[in-house]
């Protein structure tokens, strides 16, 4: 079973940036895709970008392109993602999720608890 936990969430101003951080234990990290999600209040949890299992493959949700990238450290079992050119609609509660196969765009089916991001106008 592995276990997600996410931090690096917080308040930041429209135009700032913020990096969330997810550390992965109880399972081969380096082995499964990795993403994250994120869920707006009164919204469906949303897709927004994933890598692949060596990091040689990501994608992105359009809304996010050119503002956020994603990365991962199978030496130190963690993932991150970089936020930068922050928007209100940005504001969510940002969740990490470990895939059931090494490839992106696929499957998760391991959740973190979530951190909190906040940008204001």
């Amino acid at each position: 079973q592995v276990q997600l936990v996410e931090s690096g969430g917080g308040l930041v101003q429209a135009g700032g940036s913020l990096r969330l951080s997810c550390a992965a234990s109880g399972r081969t990290f380096s082995l499964y895709a990795m993403a994250w999600f994120r869920q707006a209040p009164g919204k469906e949890r949303e897709f927004v970008a994933d890598i692949s299992w060596n990091g040689g493959t990501t994608y992105y949700r359009d809304s996010v392109k050119g503002r956020f990238t994603i990365s991962r450290d199978n030496a130190k079992n963690t993932v991150d993602l970089q936020m930068n050119s922050l928007k209100p609609e940005d504001t969510a509660v940002y969740y990490c999720a470990a895939g059931s196969s090494p490839f992106a765009g696929g499957e998760y089916d391991r959740w973190g608890q979530g951190t909190q991001v906040t940008v204001s106008s």
